[in-house]
């Protein structure tokens, strides 16, 4: 299957499954809540990182671009659109990037609505109680799994990326041609990435030792989500999560 039909392909289960939330007030409160919990969890679990001078900004564009709250329908858009011209315009690796977002993407909201449905269902818990127990509820661990694994991937690559010459010059040339098209979204999403990898990438080992870092954090929560006693997995969350909103005040 060519990459520009795996990509819109990816994109058009994203839209069907957005279409399913639009007029169920309750269901898009509850998918609102978990991708605000696990934004939260991010921001409580690497709160060193979101500090440090070296991965601060890495460690933002994981929190931004990939476990965010905010809503990427117009990214969305404009990455199914620009799909046959990042196969053609774009060396094999970007492409492939661009491919293992777009499936990420698509897993990322079906698993977020899967919990969204289970959490509708619960009620006199805390918000890391029913968090957990939804988790628990819809499982999918060989998912969850690949799911980290694929954002490691792609962190991996935008840190080989950044080393090939002229590929961030032609990612700057088509920064005006993209905002004319309407695709300033997905421009800012690919330059925002080259560019922080890129300054991570200066420093030799800095990009894995990043990424091993997150590795080592989202396994121990994998675990800790599936296999610790509920209580302990959730009293753990609340910590977290109370981390994170002390560190916006």
């Amino acid at each position: 299957m060519q990459a520009s039909t795996q990509i819109r392909e990816s994109i058009s289960r994203v839209v069907a499954l957005r279409q399913k939330v639009a007029d169920q007030p309750d269901l898009a409160l509850a998918l609102h809540t978990i991708k605000h919990v696990q934004a939260q969890r991010f921001a409580g679990t690497y709160q060193d990182l979101l500090h440090s001078a070296s991965y601060a900004a890495c460690a933002n564009f994981f929190l931004e671009e990939l476990y965010s709250a905010k809503d990427f329908a117009e990214r969305d858009a404009q990455f199914a659109r620009i799909a046959g011209a990042l196969e053609r315009t774009f060396p094999q690796q970007v492409v492939a990037t661009a491919v293992a977002l777009a499936e990420l993407h698509h897993l990322t909201e079906e698993l977020d609505l899967a919990m969204a449905l289970n959490w509708q269902r619960q009620a006199g818990l805390s918000e890391a109680q029913t968090y957990v127990l939804a988790w628990r509820n819809v499982g999918r661990r060989q998912d969850r799994l690949w799911q980290l694994q694929t954002v490691l991937d792609i962190g991996l690559e935008l840190g080989q990326l950044t080393r090939k010459p002229g590929l961030y010059f032609m990612l700057k040339m088509m920064r005006k041609p993209a905002q004319l098209a309407g695709l300033g979204s997905l421009q800012h999403f690919l330059e925002s990435g080259f560019r922080h990898f890129a300054d991570l990438a200066r420093n030799q080992g800095t990009v894995s030792s990043f990424l091993d870092t997150v590795k080592a954090r989202e396994s121990a929560w994998l675990d800790r989500l599936f296999d610790a006693p509920a209580a302990t997995c959730s009293a753990e969350l609340s910590r977290t999560l109370a981390a994170a909103a002390t560190d916006r005040t």
